[in-house]
């Protein structure tokens, strides 16, 4: 249990990342240009990590990197892109926050990996602390930015499952860079036929994408599908739960915006979810309970014990057992 809660942190780097992502395209990226965005968001993250591991698909693979850099890098940075411009940032975190429910169904769909009650409990709780954070009931509702926004969470939901499903014979920086690299080359020629010239980049957007490209994307995905690899799947859900929570966070510390009582709250439920679904809250639960269960489960001793001094039986006690069982740790 140990060794697998060192990899939550690493997995908690991703959201992080990504909830930050918002700030900066609505801050210092160009708008209307959603498939210049992705592209440029992916291709570079995706050559620098094949630079570090300089391996090439083999087999199979290619046609794996295309179907997952769609799922999970082109079609879904677009996606997400075209939400953004046309949801407010409240909705389009909470469209994106039922993944983490969306991902288990996938997960034990494809893995055979059944939703433990502490992963579904910690996602309902979760779920619950995005709405009451972000959720004022004033937000306008686009049709299309509400497709775009689902369209992209149930794709990123079933690209994970398929790329934990696929690639334990891969190392994750080869995996990460296959696909951003083939999310880049499927939405290149789009944005050419569909927005013309590539938009001109000022100092601030090229900072800005910098810190999308390789921050938001290259090492947060990496970060991703190691999470996705290490732990189970329900768990790495809920941690993607600290996206809008850096979100609402970021507005909070750069933006100057003031938190009310209501998203208090819900901050504190989104990071109860979160725990409940963390390995190491396994140890929170006393073991003497499920102990306590499993012998009042057993049948008594049927062996009765005579008493001298009164004619009525009694059952045999077995208090000293019990009292060594209930005491283990």
């Amino acid at each position: 249990m140990e060794a697998t809660s060192r990899w939550v942190p690493v997995t908690a780097i991703a959201p992080v990342a990504w909830g930050a992502t918002y700030f900066v395209t609505h801050r210092f990226l160009p708008a209307d240009y959603p498939l210049y965005g992705a592209a440029i968001r992916a291709l570079p993250a995706g050559l620098l990590l094949l630079l570090v591991r300089r391996t090439l698909p083999r087999g199979s693979w290619w046609w794996r990197s295309l179907v997952l850099g769609t799922l999970n890098m082109g079609a879904f940075f677009a996606l997400v892109y075209l939400a953004a411009q046309r949801l407010p940032t409240s909705i389009a975190s909470t469209t994106m926050a039922t993944s983490t429910l969306v991902i288990m169904l996938f997960a034990w769909a494809a893995l055979s990996e059944r939703p433990r009650p502490a992963h579904l409990a910690g996602a309902a709780v979760g779920l619950g602390g995005v709405c009451l954070m972000l959720l004022d009931g004033h937000a306008a509702i686009d049709p299309i930015g509400v497709a775009a926004s689902v369209a992209a969470m149930a794709m990123s939901s079933f690209g994970y499952v398929l790329a934990k499903k696929w690639s334990a014979d891969v190392d994750v920086f080869s995996l990460t860079a296959w696909q951003l690299i083939a999310g880049g080359i499927v939405l290149t020629p789009l944005a050419v036929a569909v927005e013309g010239s590539p938009p001109a980049l000022d100092g601030r957007a090229i900072a800005g994408f910098g810190y999308v490209s390789i921050i938001a994307t290259a090492a947060a995905f990496a970060a991703w599908f190691t999470g996705l690899r290490r732990l189970p799947t329900g768990t790495v859900g809920l941690i993607g739960l600290l996206n809008p929570v850096t979100g609402v966070l970021l507005g909070t510390l750069v933006a100057g915006e003031t938190l009310a009582l209501r998203q208090v709250c819900g901050l504190v439920l989104v990071f109860a979810g979160v725990l409940l679904g963390q390995p190491a809250a396994a140890r929170l639960i006393p073991r003497r309970l499920v102990l306590r269960r499993s012998s009042v489960e057993e049948p008594a001793d049927p062996t009765p014990r005579n008493d001298a001094a009164s004619p009525i039986t009694a059952p045999a006690i077995t208090a000293p057992a019990f009292t060594e069982r209930s005491g283990s740790r």
